[in-house]
């Protein structure tokens, strides 16, 4: 009986999904990995987190949706925050590293970025067109 359980995202592109977990101080893993779970069953995923003392955690493509689905084990989950506020934070920083690559390719600067303290984040981004 497998005890793994999966969350739908709207989280779309591996390389912002990538980073947002680096931002939270994670370091995901080689592509095509397994996540660890109870009694060492595994599930296979896209993008996979080792966590020493917790559940692994990783992102497994959803063709029906076009999204990464997270999946983990939540009876091992163990991390210092629930799975919901977890979830939170990245989709917020998976948004604000899409914003910024797409404000970079249209040729956007960023001007300035605030972390606020409602846990917002304000960008103000600038071009010069000559």
């Amino acid at each position: 009986m497998s005890h793994f359980s999966t969350v739908k995202t709207e989280l779309r592109q591996l390389a912002p999904l990538r980073g947002a977990l680096e931002d939270l101080g994670y370091t995901p893993g080689e592509i095509q990995q397994a996540v660890r779970g109870y009694q060492g069953q595994t599930v296979d995923a896209e993008l996979a987190v080792a966590v020493e003392g917790s559940a692994d955690f990783g992102f497994s493509w959803n063709e029906s949706s076009g999204a990464y689905e997270f999946v983990t084990d939540l009876d091992l989950w163990r991390q210092p925050i629930p799975v919901e506020r977890f979830l939170s934070k990245l989709t917020q920083r998976y948004a604000l590293r899409s914003v910024l690559e797409a404000s970079r390719q249209e040729g956007f600067d960023v001007a300035q970025q605030t972390d606020c303290q409602d846990g917002s984040i304000e960008l103000v981004v600038t071009r010069w067109d000559a």
